[in-house]
């Protein structure tokens, strides 16, 4: 794409949509709310209320759509970075493996 500044092969698109974000690590296995900030046709970026996520953890990301027009997203994906957002919060970029 000549002349698109940032350097991703697809546009991200600001969603600012509530989430519900299943993890499933050796620990356990819990349901958590989130914000999904952006999505792309290939990942996505959520604001969690956990301190830290791992990197390389599996999630499942739920979000419902309120618009007959937009069908709901399911997708399985895997925590590519972490970001500490607050002293309870952080920011994670997931990458989507699979669609539902």
């Amino acid at each position: 794409m000549l002349g698109y500044d940032d350097k991703r092969n697809f546009f991200r698109m600001m969603v600012n949509s509530p989430c519900q974000l299943q993890i499933t690590d050796d620990e356990s296995s819990r349901t958590l709310q989130a914000m999904c900030k952006d999505i792309s046709a290939t990942g996505m970026s959520l604001e969690v209320d956990e301190p830290s996520i791992e990197v390389g953890t599996q999630v499942s990301v739920a979000i419902e759509s309120s618009s007959s027009q937009i069908p709901s997203l399911a997708a399985l994906a895997t925590v590519v970075r972490c970001e500490p957002e607050s002293e309870s919060s952080c920011i994670i970029g997931v990458e989507i493996s699979q669609m539902k």
